[in-house]
């Protein structure tokens, strides 16, 4: 990856953060994006201190044209694209029947349709790098679980759409990645979504007993550098995958139970 390019959205926490840092640090030249501007800005400033080429963009990717900015503005700084993270994303947690529909279009603009705005616009680019085209997804785009809709649907979306650009591309020589980390260390459940579009605030879950967001990026770096086409992370979201290939009613039950227990859950 050194002297390539790399888009990350969503790069203001969590692991879209962490992999500004492992890209950085790996040579490549690092182009980072997200909505709060000012931690936009002391993160490239971070960046620049340990000697990597960044360039903060800050901008929302369910606005089409701040997608079209972010690539423009990359070409003109750097003038090719070798790989787009599409990393942005929200998460929500309320019962469907409850949850406002403005809410649940929301997670669908930001989570899938982001993804589809900024590969729309930097495919050009990727073709001519016969580059990578990457997307954070979730377990949740492979399995998924009660008071999550938008968040399922806006991850099996993305895996959809990622899986037949693949066979769109896989002659022109363009890699397409789906990455579902499983439970991550990130603010993500802390700002998800409740009913009524306000944020939750505080995670439901033990976050100490998650993958740390710099080891995801590490696995993730690694499987761009390899060219694979899925990475499945943690042991949890690795068995959740496969039992529900082999057992879906069973894994219905014992998803339905696991989010029951969590804290402040919508079904007690």
């Amino acid at each position: 990856m050194k002297d390539k390019v790399v888009i990350i959205t969503g790069a203001t926490s969590g692991i879209g953060k962490a992999l500004a840092f492992e890209f950085g640090r790996k040579g490549s030249s690092v182009v980072i994006t997200g909505r709060r501007s000012e931690l936009l800005a002391s993160i490239e400033q971070e960046l620049k201190e340990q000697g990597v080429a960044v360039l903060a963009i800050p901008g929302d990717v369910s606005k089409d044209e701040d997608t079209v900015a972010i690539i423009e503005k990359t070409i003109q700084q750097f003038g090719q694209i070798d790989v787009l993270i599409n990393n942005a994303g929200i998460s929500m947690r309320a019962l469907f029947e409850d949850v406002q529909l403005d809410v649940f279009r929301k997670v669908m603009d930001v989570n899938f349709f982001g993804t589809i705005h900024c590969t729309k616009h930097a495919l050009p680019y990727i073709l001519q790098s016969k580059g990578s085209i990457v997307g954070i997804s979730s377990i949740n785009g492979k399995r998924a679980t009660p008071a999550r809709t938008a968040y399922s649907a806006s991850k099996y979306a993305m895996e959809g759409f990622l899986e037949a650009l693949r066979m769109e591309v896989m002659k022109r020589g363009v890699h397409v990645l789906s990455v579902c980390p499983g439970f991550t260390t990130s603010n993500i459940r802390n700002v998800a979504l409740t009913a009524d579009g306000h944020p939750q605030g505080e995670s439901p879950r033990d976050e100490s007993k998650m993958m740390s967001a710099e080891e995801t990026a590490e696995h993730i770096y690694q499987a761009v550098v390899k060219r694979k086409r899925d990475l499945v992370l943690t042991t949890q979201g690795k068995l959740a995958v496969w039992l529900t290939k082999l057992f879906p009613v069973l894994m219905d039950k014992i998803t339905y139970y696991v989010m029951s227990k969590e804290e402040d859950s919508p079904f007690k």
